[in-house]
This record gives structure tokens, C-alpha cells and sequence, in this order.
């Protein structure tokens, strides 16, 4: 029964587009005798300079860190994921991990979230700020199927309101709140006592692998995946749509996973490049037709002539028709831009 007096010590945040202001605001207002460890990963990129950490130390009474690997978590202190890094919390240690890019991104929200409810369990708090796209809405479901405490910032409230909408979507979240009522709400929370533990599913301990970046073989995957006839935007490789649901997600052999939210919007950009490559195929084969048009009339070639002409208009044709179709899908796109 020790584990019944237990507080929750380890409170876990992700977000991307608007976070930084968000979590300025959230950090300033915790107080300095915090009883809890705070682990923040923001998509920075790969070349981020690892500025967040000063950042953020300049709005808050908690020291802010950018940890090293191996490093041991300590209550009142404030960890922030380095650029090209996940971070992971395993049986109290930090760990950084070269593991694959989930949702394109590496520092990657789930992968902290999985972690977090892996080693502490009942005693962990998971909390998604604004961004766009999802995520973090798997990595929060599979800390609240450990038995953790699921915070998520109200979509109205958020610059970007794709995560918290994605989050609440993917499991029974159990405090939807303002970001000015959310300090209150964390303090609260990590006030008070943590249930009894919960076993941690087989598959959660797996994907903490691969974000560590262990090497992890096909049989491995087709334990928590089945293979689907999609290919990895990344490798190219096989995909493999994940057994836990929602939100609808697929990792391919090497390790990248994606949200199938992700991967659709992934999916339209690979489809607009192909695009403009046909595009320009196109018209360099437009002009190849002209000069050879040209070269056979100067000949004296008539009929060859003729043909190349009637090649360089069918190819106008096809590439006017192609410009429409990418302009008709430039307008779409920012149509919905502007309609979110």
C-alpha cells in the first residue's frame, strides 16, 4: 500500500505553433516550491540552437535546463528537449533519444508522453498545448492507459488548435483548460495523491525503444502493427498501422511513425512536388518539340514539321491543364487556412 501515498512528481508538456508564448505564460505563474519535475518538448528542428531553455528561465522562479543524457530528474526543475532529440524520462533518468522522427518531428511529443506514463505511471500528468497537426494525442492516450492524469489546453484558447482538438479526439481526456487556469490546475493536480499503479502495456515499452533509437526488427513491429500496401514518406519502406487506436496511426520497419493525420498532410505535399516535376516535363518537352518543328521546316521536312507542331500543342495542352490543377489546389489549401 506505500504506493498509495505517492503524488503525482512528473508532469510532461508538448506543443509546437504558439507553445513558446503559451508555456512563458503557464512556467511564470507555477510556483518556486513546485513538488514536481516539468519535461517540455516544443518542435524545434533538427538545428534548433537549444535557446528555449534561456528562454523560458527568464519567465519562471524554477530552474530550466536543457539536460544531458543520463542525467538523474530532480522535483522543481524544468527540463526542455534538445533540437534533434527525444526526450524521455526512463525509471527516473533523462534519456535522449536518436530514435526515428515520429509525426516528422525529433524531439517528438509522444515519445516524452509514452515514457513519462511508463515510469510513473498513476504519477504522471500529461498536458498538450496549441500546435498543429496531432502530436502527442497518442502518447497522451497511452500515458492515461498507464493510469496518468490527461490535461489539455482548450482548443478556443489555443494559437493553433489542431493538437488540443487531435488529443481530445484520440482518448477520454480528464481536464480540458484554459491556459490562464492552467498553473492552478497543475498545482492542484500535483497536490494531491496518486492512484495504485497500473500495469504497463507491452507495446508502450516497445515504442519507448524505438524512440531511444534501439534497433528493433521487423517481427518486433508486427507485434503492435499490420503491414498495409502504403509506403514511409521517409524510407519508402513498408508501413504498418499500429494495433492501438485511435488516433489511426502506422510506423514503418526502420522506425518513423505517423499520425494518419500527418501522413495525409505529408502525403499532399509529396503529391505537389510531383506536380510541379510533371509540370516542368512537360514544358521542357514543349520546347524540345518546337526546336526539332523548327529544325525539319528549315529542312524542308513538312510532314515532320507538322508532326513536332501538333506534339508542342497537345503538350501546351497538358501542361496548362496540369497549372490549372496545382493553382486549383494552392487556392484549396489556403481556403482552408483561412477557413481554420
Amino acid at each position: 500500500m506505500e504506493h498509495a501515498m505517492d503524488r503525482r512528481d512528473v508532469i510532461a508538456i508538448g506543443g509546437s505553433v504558439g507553445a513558446v508564448g503559451a508555456l512563458k505564460q503557464l512556467l511564470g505563474e507555477l510556483p518556486s516550491d513546485l513538488a514536481a519535475a516539468v519535461f517540455i518538448v516544443i518542435h524545434v528542428g533538427a538545428r534548433g540552437n537549444n535557446l528555449l531553455a534561456d528562454i523560458f528561465d527568464e519567465h519562471t522562479a524554477l530552474p530550466v535546463t536543457t539536460p544531458t543524457d543520463g542525467e538523474r530528474v530532480e522535483p522543481g526543475r524544468v527540463y526542455v528537449a534538445p533540437a534533434d532529440h527525444h526526450l524521455l524520462v526512463v525509471d527516473g533518468v533523462v534519456r535522449l533519444g536518436r530514435g526515428p522522427r515520429e509525426n516528422l518531428a525529433r524531439p517528438a511529443v509522444d515519445p516524452l508522453f509514452r515514457s513519462v506514463g511508463m515510469t510513473h505511471g498513476t504519477r504522471a500528468v500529461g498536458v498538450v498545448l496549441t500546435g498543429m497537426l496531432n502530436d502527442g494525442a497518442a502518447g497522451l492516450a497511452d500515458l492515461k492507459r498507464c493510469g496518468g492524469v490527461t490535461v489539455v489546453q482548450n482548443p478556443q484558447d489555443a494559437a493553433a488548435p489542431d493538437m488540443p482538438l487531435g488529443a481530445l479526439k484520440a482518448s477520454d481526456v480528464d481536464y480540458r483548460a484554459s491556459l490562464a487556469d492552467l498553473p492552478q490546475l497543475l498545482v492542484k493536480l500535483t497536490s494531491e495523491e496518486a492512484g495504485p499503479p497500473v500495469p504497463v502495456p507491452d507495446d508502450l515499452k516497445l515504442e519507448v525503444d524505438i524512440a531511444l533509437g534501439r534497433q528493433i526488427d521487423s517481427e518486433a513491429i508486427a507485434t503492435i502493427a499490420d503491414a498495409v500496401p502504403m509506403s514511409c514518406p521517409a524510407c519508402g519502406g513498408v508501413l504498418s498501422q499500429i494495433k492501438t487506436w485511435p488516433p489511426l496511426r502506422f510506423r514503418c520497419q526502420v522506425g518513423h511513425a505517423y499520425t494518419s493525420d500527418t501522413l495525409a498532410a505529408e502525403s499532399e505535399g509529396s503529391v505537389d512536388e510531383a506536380m510541379r516535376v510533371a509540370l516542368r516535363i512537360i514544358e521542357e518537352r514543349v520546347t524540345l518539340s518546337e526546336k526539332m518543328a523548327d529544325d525539319a521546316r528549315r529542312s524542308g521536312r513538312d510532314a515532320a514539321a507538322a508532326v513536332n507542331s501538333r506534339r508542342a500543342d497537345e503538350g501546351r495542352e497538358h501542361a496548362e491543364t496540369l497549372r490549372r490543377a496545382i493553382l486549383g489546389k494552392t487556392a484549396g489549401a489556403a481556403g482552408e487556412v483561412e477557413d481554420a
